[in-house]
């Protein structure tokens, strides 16, 4: 019940807010559990996916210079590992379901959707500095 509170925080984040339409609608219908827990992992894959897309834009805008692309791709594999190490420090506990309960599943979606689209949003500005002038 603890990690209940960080969690209704993250539903309301505005870290979310624009490319979760599709969430929110999601959320207003769901009424089990389960069917939260499908929003909430919806929503974290959509992420992933918009995660995807802007990374592989950005190395395609950084083209040939090598060395920025070495460094981006560096920077992508510490994000990754940061991002495994916060999900592993925010729920610590080895039967997760058992300890943290049937949200288990819906808060932590909900924090790895926020975190990805942090991280999406950083990767924006790289993609502005290394991509066309007219973004």
């Amino acid at each position: 019940m603890k990690y209940l509170l960080p969690a209704l925080i993250l539903v309301s984040t505005p870290v979310i807010a624009q490319p979760q339409d599709l969430y929110n609608k999601c959320m207003r219908t769901a009424i089990t559990q389960l069917a939260l827990d499908l929003c909430a992992s919806q929503e974290a894959a959509r992420s992933d996916k918009e995660l995807n897309d802007v990374y592989r834009k950005l190395l395609s805008e950084i083209g040939d210079q090598h060395d920025v692309t070495a460094k981006v791709m560096a920077m992508e594999r510490v994000w990754i590992a940061y991002r495994d190490q916060y999900m592993a420090a925010m729920y610590p506990a080895k039967d997760k379901q058992a300890e943290y309960g049937s949200m288990y599943p819906m808060e932590a979606d909900i924090l790895l959707a926020k975190l990805t689209r942090e991280h999406v949003n950083a990767l924006k500005s790289l993609l502005r500095q290394y991509g066309p002038a007219d973004r």
